[in-house]
């Protein structure tokens, strides 16, 4: 598993490479000294997991995961233990508190090759440079509205809905809002798992339920979420192609 250690300290990145020495399944490819260096390597790297120290000159760690299209696993790093509901709240992998100690860390390392499975970009397939660059089911995203932020992985999300300068966040029983353009998203994401079905609407293939034809040619999409989501006259013959009708 490819890592890349952020912090600031560069004691401290020393002492988590020694430590790591002793777990070959983990292989530290770069550092990062900043979430703008971070952000740079992790989008050139693709590393499958980010060791991150929260509190960083410039940016802290969680305002670098906003920068991030595609999120790998985490495990927070850092010596400010008011930080681990925050962390947990995310959903982050592991919360290490400095010193580090041998046995958290170790606990750590069980708990990614236990989860290994489901985001990592190495079980995705590889059929060209453009589609290893989407956003598809198998990743996972970083979703941050007010104080509340979460890590999900694509495939929960079921619908992506567009109110005005913002797209809402359909996932689970809450639907966070996050300042994005619905067009620039539907660039980004892998169009053999989701589907633009209006102005308004992007949503997840694998979520659709039942379809039924709607007014002047369009479609009319219930998901299994309970939304039910308008296929515009022009998307429809798509839509059907897609779905094989």
């Amino acid at each position: 598993m490819r890592a890349i250690i952020i912090d600031d300290e560069r004691l401290a990145r020393r002492e988590l490479n020694n430590l790591l020495e002793n777990y070959p399944e983990i292989e530290i490819i770069d550092e990062a000294v900043n979430a703008d260096d971070a952000v740079e390597k992790i989008n050139r790297l693709e590393p499958d997991l980010i060791f991150l120290d929260i509190q960083m000159p410039g940016k802290t760690g969680f305002e670098m995961l906003e920068l991030l299209d595609k999120v790998p696993r985490v495990i927070f790093t850092t010596a400010y233990d008011e930080f681990a509901i925050k962390a947990f709240d995310v959903n982050a992998l592991d919360y290490l508190l400095k010193p580090i100690q041998e046995d958290r860390l170790k606990d750590a390392i069980a708990k990614i090759l236990a989860t290994k499975g489901g985001f990592l970009p190495e079980d995705l397939p590889q059929a060209s440079q453009e589609l290893k660059h989407k956003l598809g089911i198998g990743d996972q995203v970083f979703v941050k509205d007010g104080d509340r932020c979460w890590f999900i992985g694509l495939k929960e999300i079921r619908l992506f809905e567009s109110d005005g300068n913002y797209i809402k966040v359909y996932f689970n029983n809450v639907k966070p809002m996050i300042h994005k353009s619905l067009n620039a998203l539907d660039e980004k994401l892998d169009d053999r798992s989701f589907f633009r079905a209006s102005r308004k609407h992007i949503i997840n293939l694998s979520w659709v339920e039942s379809i039924e034809t709607w007014f002047n040619g369009g479609l009319l999409v219930q998901l299994k979420g309970g939304e039910k989501v308008e296929v515009s006259r022009r998307q429809a013959a798509r839509f059907k192609e897609r779905m094989s009708l």
